[in-house]
């Protein structure tokens, strides 16, 4: 058995998209992003939250960014050999979008957003392809591009984006009817323009596998 030493971080998760050897770990001060935001904005001090990559199969833990009080990294993403983390400065008011160099080990800021460009941080995260920030709120179907174009509109009732391919917009889209023995329940992938326009509704769902390659589950 091979002892990782993470320093506290428990669980670790395979970096989306198109990796089989890179994994994160995240530490949870203060719940989810979105959480630490209200409390911050409720005027209270907020912890600062870790984030650790580890390489397979070798096991090296590397911490792109220090832990810092008030800044927040989120979910990792690779993509074109690298790897980005978009986090939030609560103090500073910004959000910051960093790569990783899986070569050298380095870490930069590649952008940098004002915090107040969206309205809350519910949701949000980094996307593919091209590298794309992106925020949700299922609960008022408000879907938003924030980098590197600048996109609103609304989604279905029932939808949620997950994909970006040039300029289609994936997202899934679930259904359910009857009750007891007659209840059905399936899901659809809806494809959309930067426009936000439907174009396409596949049965299924669509996969982004460990190589990059797409794969419709239908």
């Amino acid at each position: 058995m091979k002892t990782i030493k993470t320093e506290g971080i428990t669980d670790i998760h395979l970096i989306p998209y198109g990796t089989d050897e890179w994994y994160y770990g995240i530490s949870h001060e203060h719940g989810d992003l979105y959480e630490a935001e209200e409390i911050f904005k409720a005027g209270h001090e907020v912890e600062g939250r870790k984030l650790i990559l580890i390489h397979y199969p070798d096991g090296e833990v590397y911490q792109p960014l220090p832990k810092q009080s008030g800044v927040y990294p989120a979910e990792p993403v690779c993509y074109e050999g690298d790897i980005y983390i978009p986090s939030v400065d609560f103090p500073k008011g910004l959000i910051r979008i960093l790569k990783f160099n899986c070569d050298n080990k380095e870490t930069i800021t590649l952008e940098e957003l004002p915090l107040s460009r969206v309205k809350d941080c519910y949701n949000l995260r980094l996307d593919i392809a091209p590298l794309t920030l992106t925020r949700q709120c299922v609960g008022t179907n408000e879907f938003e591009i924030l980098w590197p174009e600048r996109v609103s509109f609304s989604m279905g009732d029932h939808d949620s984006f997950f994909l970006r391919e040039g300029d289609k917009l994936y997202f899934s889209r679930w259904h359910e009817e009857g009750e007891g023995k007659d209840y059905r329940y399936w899901e659809e992938t809806v494809v959309r323009s930067l426009e936000g326009e439907i174009t396409e509704i596949l049965v299924g769902d669509v996969r982004i596998m460990p190589n990059g390659e797409m794969w419709h589950l239908g």
